[in-house]
């Protein structure tokens, strides 16, 4: 088990954030988490990392803050808070994430709470987030078991927490005999390749029908690229913002998405788990919202601002892949959006654009990209998803073909 750590924490640190000799990295982990964290912070340094920084979060504490701290909170951020987070984006330091929360950590918690830390957070930590978004600093989150998580996963079964890492080491290729980074670099290399396939393709529009109910048609930006899963900053340097991560993925044309789109998974949200999301969607904007539970978290986070009820990614994920062939429903987005084709509600990213890095909000609102203070992935793919293409040319292009690339 610890030859299996210490590979996956080298994985992150290699593959993930790709920590430079004489660069900063810091690490955001929940307090279960420190020994994993300890680990990735060894392996940076190992690597040249000038100082590892952490970021200590603990869920019954956020709990706690949420249902009991006083009105004012969540229409404010500390001054230092700010800083840490800007200051660190604009001196281009790693950023590692490891995400591990309870599914339903924030359930019963008045959901404008939330809407207002959300908003609030946006606003100070404004220049961070547009970094992120534009690839400015090297950025990568992970995940790794606690208890909670793990229930929610392998319910009633016994040995929960063990039965999600090896679910896990599967999903993020590793085995123990460290060459996972080895296995990365083929990895990305076949990505790149089918990215470069969709790009030649030179799409106007994509039509998605399933048997869900799902008959949505996606407009593309003229100039929209198709992106894989490896991120270049600005600087050259190269990085993974997901581990685990199979998509290939691109900017709707903020318009122009109309039709009805039912997701194929639930979606842990706000500590909230949201089940049955449907969306009617009206020259690019959501005019309809409905989930089975959930409904109020789900229409709440498409209200965070304008461009929350828009769209701002689509991306491919086949059926038959490493992560859907395990029939686990992870309740983490990392890994069920990796399972699944899926879209997102809210900003675009900027290298989804020819010459996006470069350009500031407005002028890739120009170009026909979202947006917003928010990005949420929410799953759509199944065995039976179809995506035909229509290229700049007219021609009709077979994209997916019972639920995997027909490419």
């Amino acid at each position: 088990m610890e030859e299996k750590l210490r590979e996956y924490a080298e994985l992150l640190v290699r593959i993930g954030v790709n920590v430079q000799k004489g660069q900063n990295l810091v690490i955001s982990a929940p307090v279960e988490c420190a020994h994993f964290a300890r680990l990735c912070a060894r392996a940076a340094y190992a690597a040249g990392c000038r100082e590892v920084i952490m970021n200590w979060s603990d869920d019954q504490l956020t709990r706690e803050k949420y249902l009991h701290a006083a009105e004012d909170v969540f229409d404010t951020v500390p001054a230092w808070t700010e800083r840490f987070y800007n200051d660190y984006a604009r001196e281009g330091a790693a950023y590692l994430a490891i995400s591990a929360t309870d599914p339903e950590n924030l359930k019963g918690v008045d959901g404008d709470r939330i809407v207002r830390s959300q908003r609030s957070r946006s606003q100070a930590l404004k220049d961070f987030n547009r970094l992120q978004m534009a690839n400015g600093f090297p950025w990568c989150i992970a995940s790794i078991p606690i208890p909670a998580w793990a229930e929610r996963v392998f319910p009633g079964g016994g040995a929960a927490v063990d039965r999600l890492w090896e679910a896990i080491f599967q999903a993020v290729r590793i085995t123990g005999d460290g060459g996972a980074v080895d296995r990365w670099h083929a990895h990305l290399r076949m990505l790149e390749e089918r990215k470069d396939k969709l790009n030649a393709l030179g799409l106007r529009s994509l039509h998605y029908t399933n048997s869900l109910g799902t008959d949505l048609t996606i407009r593309l930006p003229e100039r929209h690229l198709w992106a894989a899963g490896n991120g270049v900053t600005g600087g050259g340097q190269p990085f993974v913002a997901n581990i685990p991560t199979e998509e290939i993925f691109t900017a709707p044309l903020r318009d122009g998405v109309d039709g009805v789109v039912y997701a194929s998974m639930p979606l842990c949200h706000d500590g909230n788990v949201i089940e049955g999301i449907r969306f009617v969607v009206k020259d690019g904007k959501i005019v309809e919202a409905s989930a089975r539970t959930g409904e109020a978290t789900l229409k709440a986070a498409i209200s965070l601002d304008e461009g929350a009820s828009r769209f701002g990614e689509v991306a491919l994920v086949p059926y038959d892949s490493p992560i859907s062939n395990q029939k686990i429903l992870y309740y983490n987005t990392l890994f069920d959006e990796n399972a699944s084709c899926h879209l997102a509600f809210g900003e675009a990213y900027n290298e989804c654009v020819e010459g996006g890095a470069d350009m500031d909000k407005e002028q890739l609102k120009a170009l026909g990209l979202n947006d917003s203070i928010t990005h949420v992935d929410f799953m759509v793919g199944t065995a039976d998803l179809s995506i035909v293409g229509t290229a700049r040319d007219g021609r009709q292009v077979p994209i997916f073909r019972d639920g995997n690339f027909a490419l």
